[in-house]
Protein backbone atom coordinates (compact mmCIF):
# COMPACT_ATOMS: atom_id res chain seq x y z
CA UNK A 1 0.00 0.00 0.00
CA UNK A 2 3.07 2.39 0.77
CA UNK A 3 4.84 1.70 -2.43
CA UNK A 4 1.58 2.02 -4.65
CA UNK A 5 0.42 5.16 -2.67
CA UNK A 6 3.91 6.66 -3.70
CA UNK A 7 4.07 5.84 -7.42
CA UNK A 8 0.42 7.60 -7.40
CA UNK A 9 2.24 10.53 -6.11
CA UNK A 10 4.84 10.54 -7.85
CA UNK A 11 3.31 10.03 -11.13
CA UNK A 12 0.68 12.03 -10.79
CA UNK A 13 -2.42 9.82 -11.10
CA UNK A 14 -5.39 9.49 -8.77
CA UNK A 15 -5.20 6.95 -5.57
CA UNK A 16 -7.10 4.23 -5.71
CA UNK A 17 -6.66 2.23 -2.55
CA UNK A 18 -9.81 0.12 -3.38
CA UNK A 19 -8.57 -1.14 -6.29
CA UNK A 20 -5.60 -2.24 -4.47
CA UNK A 21 -7.84 -4.15 -2.11
CA UNK A 22 -10.11 -5.67 -4.93
CA UNK A 23 -7.19 -7.14 -6.84
CA UNK A 24 -5.78 -8.59 -3.71
CA UNK A 25 -8.75 -9.69 -1.94
CA UNK A 26 -7.97 -13.79 -3.15
CA UNK A 27 -5.07 -13.67 -2.07
CA UNK A 28 -4.53 -11.84 1.16
CA UNK A 29 -2.83 -14.29 3.38
CA UNK A 30 1.66 -13.90 2.65
CA UNK A 31 3.73 -11.26 1.17
CA UNK A 32 3.59 -10.06 -2.11
CA UNK A 33 5.65 -11.08 -4.99
CA UNK A 34 7.66 -9.39 -7.59
CA UNK A 35 5.98 -11.27 -9.94
CA UNK A 36 2.59 -11.03 -8.38
CA UNK A 37 2.99 -7.01 -8.03
CA UNK A 38 3.35 -6.55 -11.69
CA UNK A 39 0.01 -6.77 -12.91
CA UNK A 40 -1.55 -4.82 -10.29
CA UNK A 41 1.46 -2.23 -11.06
CA UNK A 42 1.16 -2.47 -14.78
CA UNK A 43 -2.57 -2.22 -14.94
CA UNK A 44 -3.75 0.00 -12.28
CA UNK A 45 -0.73 2.19 -12.33
CA UNK A 46 1.63 2.53 -15.43
CA UNK A 47 -1.34 2.27 -17.88
CA UNK A 48 -2.73 5.65 -16.38
CA UNK A 49 0.13 7.66 -16.48
CA UNK A 50 0.61 10.20 -19.45
CA UNK A 51 3.73 11.23 -20.57
CA UNK A 52 4.82 14.89 -19.22
CA UNK A 53 2.42 14.59 -16.61
CA UNK A 54 4.98 14.05 -14.29
CA UNK A 55 8.29 15.12 -12.86
CA UNK A 56 10.73 12.64 -13.87
CA UNK A 57 13.68 13.52 -11.29
CA UNK A 58 10.76 12.91 -8.53
CA UNK A 59 10.38 9.33 -10.10
CA UNK A 60 13.79 8.69 -10.15
CA UNK A 61 14.77 9.49 -6.57
CA UNK A 62 11.32 6.91 -5.80
CA UNK A 63 13.28 4.52 -8.00
CA UNK A 64 16.76 5.13 -6.03
CA UNK A 65 15.33 4.91 -2.47
CA UNK A 66 13.86 1.59 -3.37
CA UNK A 67 17.06 0.17 -4.94
CA UNK A 68 19.92 1.57 -3.28
CA UNK A 69 18.75 0.95 0.28
CA UNK A 70 19.45 -2.91 -0.71
CA UNK A 71 21.97 -2.76 -3.47
CA UNK A 72 24.48 0.22 -3.08
CA UNK A 73 27.31 -0.41 -0.66
CA UNK A 74 29.41 3.52 -0.24
CA UNK A 75 32.28 3.05 2.39
CA UNK A 76 31.04 2.83 5.78
CA UNK A 77 33.71 5.31 7.02
CA UNK A 78 32.81 8.07 4.64
CA UNK A 79 35.55 7.58 2.47
CA UNK A 80 33.24 6.95 -0.56
CA UNK A 81 34.49 9.22 -4.08
CA UNK A 82 31.24 10.24 -4.92
CA UNK A 83 28.45 11.67 -2.14
CA UNK A 84 24.96 9.85 -2.01
CA UNK A 85 23.15 12.26 -4.25
CA UNK A 86 25.95 12.30 -6.84
CA UNK A 87 25.85 8.09 -6.85
CA UNK A 88 21.95 9.05 -7.45
CA UNK A 89 22.88 11.51 -10.59
CA UNK A 90 25.39 8.53 -11.65
CA UNK A 91 22.74 6.02 -11.55
CA UNK A 92 20.07 8.00 -13.86
CA UNK A 93 23.18 8.55 -15.75
CA UNK A 94 23.29 4.85 -16.25
CA UNK A 95 19.75 4.04 -16.80
CA UNK A 96 19.77 6.88 -19.60
CA UNK A 97 23.11 5.38 -21.16
CA UNK A 98 22.27 1.30 -20.37
CA UNK A 99 20.99 -0.80 -23.14
CA UNK A 100 17.22 -1.31 -23.20
CA UNK A 101 16.65 -5.07 -22.19
CA UNK A 102 16.87 -6.51 -18.48
CA UNK A 103 18.57 -6.34 -16.83
CA UNK A 104 20.14 -3.52 -17.57
CA UNK A 105 23.52 -3.20 -18.19
CA UNK A 106 26.09 -0.66 -19.59
CA UNK A 107 28.43 -1.59 -22.64
CA UNK A 108 32.21 -0.90 -22.36
CA UNK A 109 31.87 1.55 -24.56
CA UNK A 110 28.94 3.48 -23.00
CA UNK A 111 30.97 3.25 -19.64
CA UNK A 112 34.15 4.85 -21.25
CA UNK A 113 31.79 7.77 -23.15
CA UNK A 114 30.47 8.41 -19.39
CA UNK A 115 33.45 8.27 -17.60
CA UNK A 116 35.35 11.03 -20.11
CA UNK A 117 32.48 13.13 -20.42
CA UNK A 118 32.86 13.69 -16.04
CA UNK A 119 36.37 13.59 -16.64
CA UNK A 120 36.39 16.08 -19.40
CA UNK A 121 34.43 18.54 -17.12
CA UNK A 122 37.00 18.50 -14.42
CA UNK A 123 39.64 19.29 -17.09
CA UNK A 124 41.02 15.94 -16.69
CA UNK A 125 42.14 13.07 -18.95
CA UNK A 126 40.96 9.88 -18.69
CA UNK A 127 43.61 6.61 -18.41
CA UNK A 128 41.94 4.16 -20.81
CA UNK A 129 44.34 1.51 -20.42
CA UNK A 130 43.60 0.95 -16.66
CA UNK A 131 39.75 1.24 -17.91
CA UNK A 132 40.27 -1.51 -19.67
CA UNK A 133 42.32 -3.79 -17.40
CA UNK A 134 39.25 -3.00 -15.25
CA UNK A 135 36.71 -4.12 -17.66
CA UNK A 136 38.74 -6.92 -18.61
CA UNK A 137 38.65 -8.78 -15.21
CA UNK A 138 34.57 -8.70 -15.12
CA UNK A 139 33.72 -12.46 -15.62
CA UNK A 140 33.24 -13.97 -19.02
CA UNK A 141 30.43 -13.92 -21.07
CA UNK A 142 29.30 -10.70 -19.31
CA UNK A 143 28.60 -8.10 -21.79
CA UNK A 144 28.55 -4.82 -19.36
CA UNK A 145 28.56 -3.46 -16.45
CA UNK A 146 25.51 -3.05 -14.19
CA UNK A 147 24.49 0.19 -12.16
CA UNK A 148 26.18 -1.75 -9.07
CA UNK A 149 29.22 -2.49 -10.56
CA UNK A 150 29.45 0.71 -12.02
CA UNK A 151 28.80 2.91 -8.88
CA UNK A 152 31.73 0.42 -6.66
CA UNK A 153 34.02 1.05 -9.39
CA UNK A 154 33.55 4.97 -9.68
CA UNK A 155 33.88 5.05 -5.07
CA UNK A 156 37.19 2.49 -5.71
CA UNK A 157 39.27 6.15 -6.79
CA UNK A 158 40.93 4.37 -9.54
CA UNK A 159 39.74 6.48 -11.86
CA UNK A 160 39.28 9.65 -10.06
CA UNK A 161 42.65 9.43 -8.19
CA UNK A 162 43.35 12.54 -6.39
CA UNK A 163 40.52 14.83 -6.93
CA UNK A 164 38.54 16.67 -3.99
CA UNK A 165 35.39 15.01 -3.49
CA UNK A 166 33.35 18.81 -4.05
CA UNK A 167 34.85 19.12 -8.10
CA UNK A 168 33.54 15.23 -8.77
CA UNK A 169 30.28 16.50 -7.69
CA UNK A 170 30.32 19.74 -9.60
CA UNK A 171 31.49 17.43 -12.82
CA UNK A 172 28.68 14.91 -12.35
CA UNK A 173 26.25 18.04 -11.68
CA UNK A 174 26.85 19.37 -14.99
CA UNK A 175 26.85 16.43 -16.98
CA UNK A 176 23.42 15.41 -15.23
CA UNK A 177 22.05 18.77 -16.18
CA UNK A 178 23.67 17.96 -19.83
CA UNK A 179 22.37 14.66 -20.50
CA UNK A 180 19.08 14.09 -18.06
CA UNK A 181 17.92 17.19 -18.11
CA UNK A 182 18.65 18.00 -21.64
CA UNK A 183 20.23 21.37 -21.28
CA UNK A 184 22.20 22.51 -24.31
CA UNK A 185 24.25 24.60 -22.86
CA UNK A 186 25.71 25.80 -19.74
CA UNK A 187 28.49 27.59 -17.78
CA UNK A 188 31.42 25.60 -16.55
CA UNK A 189 32.00 26.81 -13.29
CA UNK A 190 35.52 28.18 -11.91
CA UNK A 191 35.92 25.67 -8.91
CA UNK A 192 35.75 22.96 -11.56
CA UNK A 193 38.50 24.14 -12.83
CA UNK A 194 40.33 24.92 -9.46
CA UNK A 195 39.64 28.80 -9.62
CA UNK A 196 38.61 31.22 -6.91
CA UNK A 197 34.83 32.36 -8.07
CA UNK A 198 34.60 36.05 -8.93
CA UNK A 199 31.72 38.36 -8.82
CA UNK A 200 31.70 39.00 -12.51
CA UNK A 201 29.45 36.10 -15.08
CA UNK A 202 31.04 33.44 -16.10
CA UNK A 203 32.00 31.87 -19.16
CA UNK A 204 29.31 30.03 -21.05
CA UNK A 205 30.70 27.09 -22.68
CA UNK A 206 28.96 24.55 -25.26
CA UNK A 207 28.58 21.76 -24.16
CA UNK A 208 26.75 18.69 -26.38
CA UNK A 209 23.29 18.67 -24.46
CA UNK A 210 22.83 22.20 -22.48
CA UNK A 211 23.47 25.53 -22.27
CA UNK A 212 23.32 27.87 -19.08
CA UNK A 213 24.57 31.42 -18.21
CA UNK A 214 23.93 34.85 -18.10
CA UNK A 215 22.67 37.30 -20.89
CA UNK A 216 21.59 40.59 -21.09
CA UNK A 217 17.74 40.79 -22.41
CA UNK A 218 15.94 43.76 -23.75
CA UNK A 219 12.08 43.68 -22.14
CA UNK A 220 9.06 44.04 -24.44
CA UNK A 221 6.88 46.69 -22.95
CA UNK A 222 9.60 49.12 -21.00
CA UNK A 223 12.70 48.24 -23.30
CA UNK A 224 15.07 48.38 -20.51
CA UNK A 225 17.94 45.92 -20.19
CA UNK A 226 18.13 42.91 -17.43
CA UNK A 227 20.20 40.71 -16.77
CA UNK A 228 18.79 37.30 -16.66
CA UNK A 229 20.23 33.63 -16.04
CA UNK A 230 19.37 32.06 -19.42
CA UNK A 231 18.74 27.92 -19.71
CA UNK A 232 18.92 26.59 -22.54
CA UNK A 233 17.08 22.95 -23.83
CA UNK A 234 15.94 21.37 -26.98
CA UNK A 235 12.77 22.90 -26.86
CA UNK A 236 12.89 25.94 -25.03
CA UNK A 237 14.74 28.89 -23.92
CA UNK A 238 13.97 29.86 -20.17
CA UNK A 239 15.57 32.54 -18.65
CA UNK A 240 15.29 33.47 -14.48
CA UNK A 241 16.42 36.28 -12.33
CA UNK A 242 19.66 34.49 -10.91
CA UNK A 243 21.33 31.37 -11.14
CA UNK A 244 19.66 29.24 -8.94
CA UNK A 245 16.50 29.10 -10.83
CA UNK A 246 14.09 30.11 -8.00
CA UNK A 247 12.14 32.67 -9.83
CA UNK A 248 11.50 31.96 -13.43
CA UNK A 249 10.84 35.34 -15.45
CA UNK A 250 9.87 33.71 -18.69
CA UNK A 251 10.70 31.17 -21.33
CA UNK A 252 10.81 30.86 -25.10
CA UNK A 253 9.41 28.15 -27.07
CA UNK A 254 11.55 27.11 -29.95
CA UNK A 255 10.60 25.95 -33.32
CA UNK A 256 11.32 25.22 -36.90
CA UNK A 257 10.02 28.48 -37.76
CA UNK A 258 12.58 30.00 -35.15
CA UNK A 259 16.09 31.62 -36.45
CA UNK A 260 19.02 33.23 -34.74
CA UNK A 261 20.26 36.75 -36.19
CA UNK A 262 23.15 38.78 -35.27
CA UNK A 263 23.07 42.44 -34.24
CA UNK A 264 24.39 45.56 -34.58
CA UNK A 265 26.06 47.33 -31.17
CA UNK A 266 23.57 50.08 -29.83
CA UNK A 267 21.72 51.84 -27.34
CA UNK A 268 25.02 51.18 -25.18
CA UNK A 269 25.10 47.28 -25.61
CA UNK A 270 27.53 45.04 -27.59
CA UNK A 271 27.58 41.72 -29.21
CA UNK A 272 23.72 41.87 -29.65
CA UNK A 273 21.74 38.99 -31.31
CA UNK A 274 18.26 38.26 -31.93
CA UNK A 275 15.95 34.90 -31.83
CA UNK A 276 13.16 35.94 -33.89
CA UNK A 277 10.02 33.27 -33.13
CA UNK A 278 6.32 33.55 -35.29
CA UNK A 279 4.77 35.93 -32.50
CA UNK A 280 8.07 38.62 -31.61
CA UNK A 281 12.12 38.93 -31.53
CA UNK A 282 13.39 38.52 -28.65
CA UNK A 283 16.91 41.11 -28.04
CA UNK A 284 19.91 39.98 -25.96
CA UNK A 285 23.37 41.11 -25.21
CA UNK A 286 26.55 38.87 -24.58
CA UNK A 287 29.61 39.58 -22.44
CA UNK A 288 31.88 39.42 -25.71
CA UNK A 289 31.98 37.96 -29.38
CA UNK A 290 32.84 34.63 -28.17
CA UNK A 291 30.33 34.14 -26.01
CA UNK A 292 27.81 35.41 -28.31
CA UNK A 293 28.90 32.83 -30.64
CA UNK A 294 28.48 30.03 -28.69
CA UNK A 295 24.91 30.73 -27.66
CA UNK A 296 23.70 31.32 -31.59
CA UNK A 297 25.22 28.15 -32.25
CA UNK A 298 23.28 26.10 -29.53
CA UNK A 299 20.09 27.76 -30.42
CA UNK A 300 20.94 26.89 -33.47
CA UNK A 301 21.17 23.13 -32.69
CA UNK A 302 18.55 23.38 -30.93
CA UNK A 303 16.50 24.94 -33.31
CA UNK A 304 18.04 22.25 -35.53
CA UNK A 305 16.46 19.42 -33.68
CA UNK A 306 12.76 20.92 -33.47
CA UNK A 307 13.10 20.60 -37.27
CA UNK A 308 14.22 17.24 -37.68
CA UNK A 309 11.65 16.18 -34.99
CA UNK A 310 14.42 15.29 -31.85
CA UNK A 311 13.03 15.64 -28.35
CA UNK A 312 16.76 14.93 -26.98
CA UNK A 313 20.20 15.15 -28.68
CA UNK A 314 21.42 12.90 -26.66
CA UNK A 315 18.57 9.90 -26.90
CA UNK A 316 19.94 11.01 -31.23
CA UNK A 317 23.78 10.54 -30.34
CA UNK A 318 23.21 7.79 -27.74
CA UNK A 319 21.34 5.69 -30.71
CA UNK A 320 24.60 6.19 -33.32
CA UNK A 321 26.84 5.21 -30.96
CA UNK A 322 24.52 2.15 -30.28
CA UNK A 323 24.53 1.97 -34.42
CA UNK A 324 28.04 2.65 -34.98
CA UNK A 325 28.79 -0.50 -31.79
CA UNK A 326 26.52 -2.18 -34.29
CA UNK A 327 27.93 -1.99 -37.13
CA UNK A 328 31.80 -2.17 -35.78
CA UNK A 329 30.59 -5.67 -34.37
CA UNK A 330 28.99 -6.31 -38.02
CA UNK A 331 32.46 -5.57 -39.02
CA UNK A 332 34.29 -7.27 -37.16
CA UNK A 333 32.24 -10.70 -37.48
CA UNK A 334 32.26 -9.82 -40.91
CA UNK A 335 36.13 -9.97 -40.62
CA UNK A 336 36.04 -13.04 -38.10
CA UNK A 337 34.20 -14.59 -41.08
CA UNK A 338 36.14 -14.02 -44.06
CA UNK A 339 39.44 -15.48 -42.04
CA UNK A 340 37.56 -18.14 -41.28
CA UNK A 341 37.09 -18.36 -45.06
CA UNK A 342 40.10 -18.08 -46.12
CA UNK A 343 41.42 -20.48 -43.57
CA UNK A 344 39.10 -22.75 -44.77
CA UNK A 345 40.26 -22.10 -48.32
CA UNK A 346 43.83 -22.75 -47.13
CA UNK A 347 42.94 -26.01 -45.22
CA UNK A 348 40.55 -26.89 -48.70
CA UNK A 349 43.32 -26.16 -50.93
CA UNK A 350 45.85 -28.24 -48.90
CA UNK A 351 43.90 -31.27 -48.90
CA UNK A 352 43.38 -30.92 -52.17
CA UNK A 353 46.92 -31.19 -52.80
CA UNK A 354 47.04 -34.19 -50.93
CA UNK A 355 44.01 -35.57 -53.03
CA UNK A 356 46.11 -34.56 -56.06
CA UNK A 357 49.72 -36.79 -54.78
CA UNK A 358 46.76 -39.71 -54.11
CA UNK A 359 45.28 -39.75 -56.93
CA UNK A 360 48.81 -39.42 -58.85
CA UNK A 361 50.02 -42.58 -57.16
CA UNK A 362 46.15 -44.11 -57.68
CA UNK A 363 46.79 -43.14 -61.87
CA UNK A 364 50.45 -44.80 -61.62
CA UNK A 365 48.68 -48.07 -59.59
CA UNK A 366 46.02 -47.97 -62.30
CA UNK A 367 48.38 -47.84 -65.10
CA UNK A 368 50.24 -51.08 -63.93
CA UNK A 369 46.93 -52.53 -63.27
CA UNK A 370 45.77 -52.05 -66.62
CA UNK A 371 48.59 -53.32 -68.38
CA UNK A 372 47.81 -56.41 -66.33
CA UNK A 373 44.05 -56.46 -67.13
CA UNK A 374 45.07 -55.89 -71.05
CA UNK A 375 47.38 -58.70 -70.97
CA UNK A 376 44.30 -61.08 -69.39
CA UNK A 377 41.87 -60.06 -71.42
CA UNK A 378 43.73 -60.55 -74.55
CA UNK A 379 44.04 -64.24 -73.22
CA UNK A 380 40.51 -64.33 -71.97
CA UNK A 381 39.58 -63.00 -75.64
CA UNK A 382 41.42 -66.05 -77.27
CA UNK A 383 39.62 -68.47 -75.32
CA UNK A 384 36.43 -67.09 -75.86
CA UNK A 385 36.73 -67.16 -79.64
CA UNK A 386 37.84 -70.54 -79.28
CA UNK A 387 35.00 -71.79 -77.08
CA UNK A 388 32.55 -69.79 -79.44
CA UNK A 389 33.77 -71.54 -82.71
CA UNK A 390 32.84 -74.80 -80.95
CA UNK A 391 29.16 -73.42 -79.81
CA UNK A 392 28.37 -72.44 -83.42
CA UNK A 393 28.87 -75.61 -84.80
CA UNK A 394 26.73 -77.14 -81.63
CA UNK A 395 24.26 -74.03 -82.76
CA UNK A 396 24.36 -75.15 -86.53
CA UNK A 397 23.79 -78.94 -85.50
CA UNK A 398 20.86 -77.50 -83.62
CA UNK A 399 18.88 -75.27 -85.64
CA UNK A 400 18.44 -78.05 -88.20
CA UNK A 401 17.06 -80.21 -85.96
CA UNK A 402 14.99 -77.47 -84.60
CA UNK A 403 13.69 -76.95 -88.45
CA UNK A 404 12.80 -80.49 -88.52
CA UNK A 405 10.90 -80.42 -85.50
CA UNK A 406 9.10 -76.88 -86.37
CA UNK A 407 7.10 -78.73 -89.64
CA UNK A 408 5.71 -80.95 -87.17
CA UNK A 409 4.82 -78.18 -84.49
CA UNK A 410 3.05 -76.03 -87.50
CA UNK A 411 0.86 -78.50 -88.23
CA UNK A 412 0.00 -79.39 -84.28
CA UNK A 413 -1.04 -75.74 -84.02
CA UNK A 414 -3.42 -76.00 -86.87
CA UNK A 415 -5.15 -79.01 -85.06
CA UNK A 416 -5.06 -76.52 -82.03
CA UNK A 417 -7.02 -73.66 -83.83
CA UNK A 418 -9.42 -75.43 -85.04
CA UNK A 419 -10.17 -76.95 -81.41
CA UNK A 420 -10.12 -73.15 -80.32
CA UNK A 421 -12.35 -72.01 -82.89
CA UNK A 422 -15.00 -74.84 -81.52
CA UNK A 423 -14.36 -73.83 -77.77
CA UNK A 424 -15.06 -70.64 -78.89
CA UNK A 425 -18.25 -70.84 -80.22
CA UNK A 426 -19.01 -73.35 -77.36
CA UNK A 427 -17.95 -70.44 -74.89
CA UNK A 428 -20.33 -67.67 -76.50
CA UNK A 429 -23.37 -70.43 -76.29
CA UNK A 430 -22.53 -70.69 -72.94
CA UNK A 431 -22.10 -66.59 -71.82
CA UNK A 432 -26.04 -66.49 -73.97
CA UNK A 433 -27.05 -69.22 -71.22
CA UNK A 434 -25.60 -66.86 -68.42
CA UNK A 435 -27.16 -64.01 -69.32
CA UNK A 436 -30.32 -65.45 -69.27
CA UNK A 437 -29.49 -67.21 -65.48
CA UNK A 438 -28.76 -63.31 -64.84
CA UNK A 439 -31.83 -62.05 -66.10
CA UNK A 440 -33.97 -64.51 -64.07
CA UNK A 441 -31.76 -63.51 -61.17
CA UNK A 442 -33.09 -59.50 -61.53
CA UNK A 443 -36.29 -60.61 -62.10
CA UNK A 444 -36.41 -62.54 -58.74
CA UNK A 445 -34.71 -59.58 -56.89
CA UNK A 446 -37.60 -57.18 -58.04
CA UNK A 447 -39.81 -59.53 -56.96
CA UNK A 448 -38.72 -60.21 -53.65
CA UNK A 449 -38.27 -55.97 -53.34
CA UNK A 450 -41.79 -55.90 -54.27
CA UNK A 451 -42.81 -58.80 -51.41
CA UNK A 452 -40.84 -56.56 -49.15
CA UNK A 453 -42.64 -53.65 -49.41
CA UNK A 454 -45.57 -55.16 -49.46
CA UNK A 455 -44.61 -56.55 -46.11
CA UNK A 456 -43.63 -53.45 -44.76
CA UNK A 457 -47.36 -52.31 -45.69
CA UNK A 458 -48.80 -54.78 -44.05
CA UNK A 459 -46.84 -54.72 -41.00
CA UNK A 460 -47.61 -50.85 -40.92
CA UNK A 461 -51.51 -51.55 -41.26
CA UNK A 462 -51.10 -54.10 -38.63
CA UNK A 463 -49.27 -51.11 -36.46
CA UNK A 464 -52.11 -49.16 -37.30
CA UNK A 465 -55.20 -52.21 -36.39
CA UNK A 466 -53.19 -52.66 -33.16
CA UNK A 467 -53.34 -48.47 -32.62
CA UNK A 468 -56.86 -48.38 -33.16
CA UNK A 469 -57.59 -51.56 -31.25
CA UNK A 470 -55.99 -49.69 -28.09
CA UNK A 471 -57.99 -46.29 -29.10
CA UNK A 472 -61.29 -48.54 -28.98
CA UNK A 473 -60.38 -49.90 -25.71
CA UNK A 474 -59.51 -46.62 -23.90
CA UNK A 475 -62.60 -45.59 -26.15
CA UNK A 476 -64.39 -48.30 -24.09
CA UNK A 477 -62.99 -47.48 -20.93
CA UNK A 478 -63.74 -43.83 -20.89
CA UNK A 479 -66.85 -43.93 -21.88
CA UNK A 480 -69.09 -46.20 -19.61
CA UNK A 481 -69.88 -42.76 -17.46
CA UNK A 482 -70.54 -41.23 -20.87
CA UNK A 483 -71.91 -43.89 -22.80
CA UNK A 484 -74.59 -42.30 -24.34
CA UNK A 485 -72.71 -39.46 -25.72
CA UNK A 486 -69.79 -41.44 -27.22
CA UNK A 487 -71.60 -43.89 -28.95
CA UNK A 488 -71.88 -41.84 -32.16
CA UNK A 489 -68.13 -41.87 -32.09
CA UNK A 490 -67.95 -45.81 -31.53
CA UNK A 491 -69.54 -46.67 -34.67
CA UNK A 492 -67.29 -44.30 -36.70
CA UNK A 493 -64.34 -45.83 -34.93
CA UNK A 494 -65.65 -49.38 -36.25
CA UNK A 495 -66.01 -48.28 -39.63
CA UNK A 496 -62.37 -47.19 -39.77
CA UNK A 497 -62.04 -50.64 -38.10
CA UNK A 498 -63.79 -52.92 -40.57
CA UNK A 499 -61.67 -50.61 -43.80
CA UNK A 500 -58.11 -51.26 -42.21
CA UNK A 501 -59.05 -54.90 -41.98
CA UNK A 502 -59.89 -54.78 -45.60
CA UNK A 503 -56.68 -53.15 -46.19
CA UNK A 504 -55.33 -55.78 -44.46
CA UNK A 505 -57.19 -58.38 -46.84
CA UNK A 506 -56.16 -56.95 -49.64
CA UNK A 507 -52.41 -56.68 -48.60
CA UNK A 508 -52.57 -59.93 -47.73
CA UNK A 509 -53.99 -60.87 -51.49
CA UNK A 510 -51.37 -58.80 -52.83
CA UNK A 511 -48.76 -60.82 -51.48
CA UNK A 512 -50.56 -64.01 -52.61
CA UNK A 513 -49.64 -62.60 -55.99
CA UNK A 514 -46.27 -61.94 -55.11
CA UNK A 515 -45.43 -65.31 -53.79
CA UNK A 516 -46.96 -66.50 -56.76
CA UNK A 517 -44.73 -64.33 -58.83
CA UNK A 518 -41.55 -65.26 -56.88
CA UNK A 519 -42.48 -69.29 -57.53
CA UNK A 520 -42.74 -68.62 -61.45
CA UNK A 521 -39.09 -67.04 -61.38
CA UNK A 522 -37.77 -69.80 -59.39
CA UNK A 523 -38.70 -71.82 -61.67
CA UNK A 524 -36.82 -70.15 -64.65
CA UNK A 525 -34.10 -70.00 -62.70
CA UNK A 526 -34.36 -73.87 -62.52
CA UNK A 527 -33.99 -74.09 -66.20
CA UNK A 528 -31.71 -71.65 -66.93
CA UNK A 529 -29.50 -73.64 -63.94
CA UNK A 530 -30.81 -76.86 -66.39
CA UNK A 531 -29.46 -75.31 -69.62
CA UNK A 532 -26.03 -74.85 -67.90
CA UNK A 533 -25.96 -78.17 -66.40
CA UNK A 534 -26.33 -79.06 -70.15
CA UNK A 535 -24.13 -76.84 -71.72
CA UNK A 536 -21.20 -78.11 -69.31
CA UNK A 537 -21.99 -81.14 -70.65
CA UNK A 538 -21.21 -80.72 -73.33
CA UNK A 539 -18.39 -78.54 -72.97
CA UNK A 540 -16.44 -81.99 -70.69
CA UNK A 541 -16.88 -83.88 -73.33
CA UNK A 542 -14.94 -81.53 -75.57
CA UNK A 543 -11.98 -80.88 -72.78
CA UNK A 544 -10.61 -84.42 -72.76
CA UNK A 545 -6.72 -83.26 -74.08
CA UNK A 546 -5.31 -84.13 -77.32
CA UNK A 547 -2.46 -86.41 -77.25
CA UNK A 548 -0.10 -85.27 -79.61
CA UNK A 549 2.93 -87.70 -80.73
CA UNK A 550 6.38 -85.51 -79.58
CA UNK A 551 8.24 -84.44 -77.24
CA UNK A 552 6.49 -81.46 -76.15
CA UNK A 553 3.07 -82.41 -75.43
CA UNK A 554 2.71 -80.48 -71.82
CA UNK A 555 3.67 -77.38 -73.99
CA UNK A 556 1.15 -77.76 -76.42
CA UNK A 557 -1.78 -78.90 -74.32
CA UNK A 558 -1.29 -75.96 -72.43
CA UNK A 559 -2.99 -74.13 -74.76
CA UNK A 560 -6.56 -75.27 -73.45
CA UNK A 561 -5.89 -75.46 -69.59
CA UNK A 562 -6.63 -71.80 -69.59
CA UNK A 563 -10.48 -72.39 -70.37
CA UNK A 564 -10.94 -75.35 -67.69
CA UNK A 565 -10.45 -72.25 -64.74
CA UNK A 566 -12.79 -70.01 -66.11
CA UNK A 567 -15.93 -72.79 -66.67
CA UNK A 568 -15.27 -73.87 -63.35
CA UNK A 569 -15.68 -70.74 -61.61
CA UNK A 570 -18.54 -69.90 -63.66
CA UNK A 571 -20.57 -73.34 -62.88
CA UNK A 572 -19.59 -72.57 -59.67
CA UNK A 573 -21.18 -68.76 -59.92
CA UNK A 574 -24.06 -70.11 -61.80
CA UNK A 575 -24.37 -72.37 -58.76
Amino acid sequence: QVLSHNLYTVLCIPHDPVALEEHFRDDDDGPVSSQGYMPYLNKYILDKVEEGAFVKENFDELCWTLTAKKNYKPDQNGNSTVSHQDAFKLWCLFNFLSEDRYPLVMVPDEVEYLLKKICTAMNVELNSCELDDYLSQEPQGQVGLTVWQFLDMVNSGRFLRGIEQEAISMAVEEVYQEVIEDVLKQARSPHVLGHKPCSAPTPVLISVSGVQGYLWKRGQLRRNWSERWFMLKPSVLSYYMSEERKEKKGSIVLDKNCCVEVLPDRDGKRCMFCVKTSSRTYEMSASDTRQRQEWMLAIQTAIRLQAEGKKSLHKDLKQKRREQREQREQRKAAKEEETQRLKQLQEEKERKLQELELLKEAQRQAEILLQEEEQRRRQQHEEMQRTLEIQLREAEQARASMQAEMVLKEAEAERQRKRILELEAMQQGLEEALQQEVKARQDEEAVRYAQARLLAEEEEKLKQLMKLKEEQEEYIIKTQLEKQVLKQEMENKNKCLEEAQKQLEEVRVNRQRVDQDVMAAQRKLRQASTNVKHWNVQMNRLMHPIGPGDKRTNTSGGVFTGYQPILSQRDSSLK
